[in-house]
């Protein structure tokens, strides 16, 4: 199961204590993937447009807890136009009486991800998103994040308006809001994970570098002391210089440091690097 799919079983399990965050919820779930119609015997009905089994089943129990509906046997008339009254014109975004409480307006975004709303793996990339089918749903549903200081952008992908998050920490804002709090935690410990892998890459890396920086500069300079000494150019020395060319052909593979502490008397790694610099200095002269 992917964690998109974990995410909505948690929130496919979570229900509200009060009706009118229920109410709320519903309208979401209705106005994301509802639909009204009627049967061959000209019954009311409602259905959900969802391949998941867990949102299906979460939008009917919300039906039979807010209107004390029995769902198997369809609809009256009476019982229909109080839902439509409620829960209104689908093609509209949903009334904002229902999501004028903080609570409800949590309730509506846990609606809104079980129907439209998708997240990617969290060890590959940070990506949340609902897939709104008309841009004024999609702008209710950004309002209503920007209330909880969540920043959504909004993105036309074909025919369809999408409400995104790219930031990590804006993906937990959001579950700990629609209290997806097992999805959170887990989110969490990936990411963590996720951080500390790549800090020690990016550590790796410039060690390697470094390293690397090193040999080269070694080379270099075992290259220009050579070139002195089979040019006769030792000789042209001075006494710290020569004994610094000494030093560095015996030790090739030794830092500036360690270098520096096989010289008599001892000198630091500014001196050794200023006598190095200078004996490639010397070896430039020579060569022209």
């Amino acid at each position: 199961m992917s964690f998109s799919q974990n995410v909505k079983e948690e929130l496919a399990g979570h229900m509200s204590p009060a009706r009118h965050c229920q109410l709320a919820e519903l309208a979401a779930m209705m106005h994301f993937c509802g639909q009204y119609g009627r049967d061959r015997e000209g019954r009311y009905t409602i259905g959900f447009q969802t391949e998941n089994e867990a949102v299906s089943r979460k939008g009917f129990t919300l039906l039979k807890k807010t209107y004390n509906i029995d769902t198997s046997v369809g609809f009256d008339e009476e019982q229909m136009r109080e839902i439509l009254f409620r829960i209104g014109d689908l093609e509209e975004p949903v009334d904002p009486l229902l999501i004028k409480n903080s609570c409800c307006q949590r309730a509506f975004l846990r609606g809104a991800f079980l129907c439209a709303g998708s997240i990617s793996d969290p060890t590959k990339g940070y990506h949340l998103e609902f897939v709104c089918t008309d841009a004024k749903k999609a702008e209710q549903l950004q309002k209503v994040l920007h209330a909880f200081s969540i920043e959504g952008r909004i993105v036309l992908r074909k025919k369809y308006y999408v409400v995104y998050l790219k930031e990590g920490e804006s993906i937990v804002d959001l579950l700990n809001v629609c209290e997806a709090h097992v999805a959170l935690m887990e989110f969490e410990n990936l990411r963590i994970l996720k951080e500390m892998r790549n800090s020690i890459n990016r550590r790796v890396n410039c060690e390697a570098a470094n390293i690397t920086k090193t040999v080269n500069a070694a080379a270099r300079q075992i290259e220009d002391i050579e070139y002195i000494r089979d040019h006769g150019g030792f000789r042209m020395l001075p006494d710290n210089l020569r004994e610094m060319a000494e030093v560095r052909l015996e030790y090739p593979d030794a830092s500036l440091k360690e270098l520096g502490e096989y010289l008599d008397p001892p000198v630091g790694k500014s001196g050794v690097n200023h006598r190095l610099r200078k004996l490639g200095e010397f070896a430039e002269k020579l060569k022209r």
